[in-house]
């Protein structure tokens, strides 16, 4: 190794770090489930699919599925030996496979098993299902219409006198705002590979972001105890949330089929089955009403926050809560009423996606504060800034958690001069002024994001942490890595504590049978749960070799420094690898389990208060975009971010995960669009038909900074602050300014209240409609 590369690989937290499987990215050797070299007789999987949208089966005759070439079986309900349930709720809403009733288009009903993966997935077109059908909806508005079944039960957070504040209110104005759903669409696709053990064993590699979710409903579907499956997850490409849940369905059958036919056996859904088989991002529909004063300063908030659920719970609930949870952004109300309520619909049960409910939450904010700048002739950005949570006062939430980090308004400050936001929205308008087809716009929006599961005990995790004789060290957590760098960040914390090279760490997959009852790697805490976990076992084999030391060496032990690279003992210094092996040889363990669980955090749901989050990110982004009067089309033309992280971990890490974030945001609000027909089928269910954002769509002015100053307040990893989620809600700017534009045409007197995905059709019709609204 030249001295470059050991510049590289020496490790300590704080700095630039390139990803653990970057080169492997690059060059294409990183190894995901499809890559492995398949056991000899693994069979294929291919799971046949619902064509109505709600009906009953009346009857399914597999006699052609069965005579096809290379079909080894099918299975249905009845060849499951456990538990017929996948879902995650436990609430036992979700079959394997539908059961006597199909809810949506694209629910699985049966799956084949053959020799190869185009036999299976030929065959599986061949059944001959007989229905039934039945009515069915599948928006938010048209399940309200029939009643309103929810899938599981509502939150309501409230606080302060909603009646009294609303009446005293000196202005009162009430809206809706239609948020539209999102895909995962990660580019490796849901995967599983089980392979039969002995006795009760199977070993399953999973696509999954919650291994220790799929060794149960694996072992409830087989009817055998937890310990007799591992899952194995090195990496995931791309997961986003869409594999939190959904893999459950794709491990269960491949184990089922494993195990009752005693060989190997994948599944591997095309894009489109994928998109239609699994959840998505919840559709919301928030009804509002909002009091203020002539100043732009709320008084009270009173919203309904309705949500396309699907067919079964899954996480319908936590969803809609987290919603709730950030109704408020960075915003204070004196009164607020809010409130979920999480529809069936005759869809794919919705699920997990990055944000969790919150960046739907925080649409929802903005909205009336962009409804209170017009109604007033204000530039939103200083209604923003009337409302932001104070530092002392004026900082309780709707769930009555008090803020105690609030650094909003420096964020914003500084973001607002750096970025130059005066000076260019005042060149907006003069440029909207003197031109009739072309007009821009520009906005700048806060972020305040909540950090921990609201579900108090997925706030724990674990590590193991082996060192070796000659003083390499294997390591071992919960987490999963879904090209998000968590693995990196970890191993740095390693490294850091031993005083070593990061290559001196080997970073080993996800499995259940090495760490136990993992969380999901979710809610942005990855780093944050492992980091500390990892930190705790490397703690525990530091102060047992810090004392062998001593021993050996006859030094005290308060004479005893970790340094990098080993250990001063009195005036001696001990290479890390030279300690390692005496320890061994005097019998010192070298080996323990780190543990860690987030403190003071606590929720009672029953009455809506309590302190679910442990600490606040935050950030703000400003966009500047131009848009076409006369086709809708648009640009975004520059965005700036400024965003905290706390004491970045791994600051080039963060700012990917930054950058990232905001265009997969820009893309869920701007461009990616659910559609389902007349019939009940989602007909956007490929790249062909579903627009992500490409590599053209990054704006040509990209400026993302950190808070190098901001260090948590709380004892966490490093200091550091999660970074996963958070980012994504910094493209509501794009929106906001966006509605800048469009309200242009109208002299900035009326609300555009552009629907989200704000595609070019959507803008087009907003710039008709407020033509018309001004003339009146």
């Amino acid at each position: 190794m030249n001295k470059h590369e050991a510049a590289i690989n020496l490790s300590l937290l704080h700095t630039n770090t390139r990803h653990d499987s970057g080169p492997k990215h690059v060059t294409g050797t990183a190894e995901y489930i499809d890559d492995m070299a398949e056991p000899l007789g693994t069979m294929h999987a291919y799971l046949g699919l619902s064509t109505k949208p709600h009906a009953e089966v009346l009857g399914m005759d597999f006699t052609d599925v069965l005579s096809a070439p290379g079909v080894i079986g099918v299975l249905t309900n009845a060849d499951v030996p456990g538990a017929l349930d996948i879902s995650s709720a436990h609430v036992h809403d979700e079959p394997l496979f539908a059961d006597g009733v199909v809810h949506f288009w694209g629910q699985p009903i049966f799956a084949v098993i053959a020799e190869t993966r185009d036999q299976a997935r030929r065959a599986a077109q061949l059944a001959k299902v007989d229905y039934r059908d039945l009515s069915f909806f599948t928006d938010v508005r048209s399940a309200q219409a029939a009643g309103g079944k929810e899938v599981t039960k509502p939150l309501k957070l409230e606080r302060g006198d909603v009646e009294a504040g609303m009446s005293s209110a000196p202005r009162r104005l009430k809206g809706a705002i239609t948020i539209g759903g999102q895909d995962h669409f990660y580019l490796e696709g849901q995967i599983a590979l089980a392979i039969p053990g002995e006795d009760e064993d199977v070993i399953v590699h999973s696509s999954t972001q919650h291994p220790s979710e799929v060794q149960l409903i694996v072992a409830n579907a087989l009817g055998i105890r937890q310990n007799a499956v591992t899952v194995n997850v090195r990496r995931m490409g791309g997961g986003f949330g869409g594999k939190e849940t959904q893999g459950n369905l794709f491990a269960v059958v491949a184990a089922l089929a494993a195990k009752k036919w005693n060989r190997a056996c994948k599944l591997r859904p095309d894009r489109d089955d994928d998109m239609s088989a699994t959840g998505k991002r919840h559709d919301f529909v928030v009804d509002y009403e909002v009091g203020f004063d002539d100043s732009g300063k709320i008084h009270a908030v009173d919203a309904l926050y309705a949500a396309r659920g699907g067919f079964s719970a899954d996480l319908s609930g936590p969803v809609t809560d987290r919603a709730l949870f950030h109704c408020d952004n960075a915003y204070w109300y004196p009164a607020v009423r809010a409130k979920s309520q999480p529809l069936y619909t005759n869809t794919v049960s919705n699920t997990a996606f990055r944000g969790f409910g919150g960046p739907q939450g925080m649409m929802g904010a903005e909205r009336w504060i962009e409804d209170i700048a017009y109604a007033l002739g204000k530039d939103p950005l200083d209604i923003r800034k009337a409302n932001f949570y104070g530092t002392d006062t004026d900082n309780i939430t709707p769930y009555h958690q008090t803020v105690e980090d609030n650094i909003v308004h420096r964020v914003v400050d500084e973001l607002e001069k750096n970025a130059d936001y005066q000076a260019r929205r005042q060149a907006i308008l003069d440029f909207n002024a003197g031109n009739a087809i072309l007009k821009k716009g520009i906005a700048l929006t806060p972020v305040k994001f909540g950090i921990s599961f609201t579900a108090t005990w997925y706030n724990q995790a674990g590590a193991l942490v082996h060192v070796y004789k000659d003083g390499s060290i294997h390591l071992s957590h919960g987490g999963t890595e879904m090209g998000q760098g968590l693995y990196i960040k970890v191993a740095q914390v390693v490294a850091d504590a031993f005083g070593v090279n990061l290559d001196t760490v080997k970073i080993m997959a996800t499995s259940t049978g090495k760490v136990p009852n993992t969380s999901a790697t979710a809610a942005s805490s990855g780093s944050d749960l492992n980091g500390m976990a990892a930190w705790d076992a490397c703690e525990q084999i530091k102060t047992r070799l810090l004392a062998h030391a001593a021993k050996l060496y006859g030094a005290e032990e308060a004479d005893c420094q970790w340094v990098q690279g080993g250990i001063d003992v009195g005036r001696k210094f001990v290479p890390f690898a030279e300690l390692a092996a005496s320890a061994y040889m005097n019998r010192v363990q070298l080996s323990a389990a780190g543990f860690y669980k987030t403190p003071k955090i606590h929720w009672d749901r029953a009455t809506g208060k309590g302190h679910p989050f442990y600490y606040f990110a935050y950030g703000a982004s400003v966009s500047e975009v131009s848009i076409d009067t006369l086709t809708g089309e648009y640009t975004v033309d520059r965005v700036d971010i400024l965003h905290d992280v706390g004491k970045s971990l791994n600051p080039a890490i963060d700012i990917g995960q930054i950058e990232g974030g905001f265009i997969q945001g820009m893309g869920w609000l701007t461009t990616e669009e659910l559609v389902w027909d007349a019939k009940g089928q989602l007909r956007t269910h490929a790249p062909s038909t579903y627009k992500i954002p490409l590599a053209s769509d990054i704006p040509p002015v990209f400026n993302v900074h950190l808070t190098e100053w901001s260090v948590n307040r709380e004892p966490t990893i490093g200091r550091s602050k999660a970074v996963g989620e958070p980012p994504f809600m910094l493209a509501m700017s794009v929106v906001e300014a966006l509605s800048m534009a469009v309200a242009s045409v109208a002299d900035y007197k009326i609300a555009p209240r552009l629907d989200t995905p704000v595609t070019p059709e959507r803008v087009l019709m907003g710039v008709e409609r407020l033509k018309r609204e001004a003339r009146g």
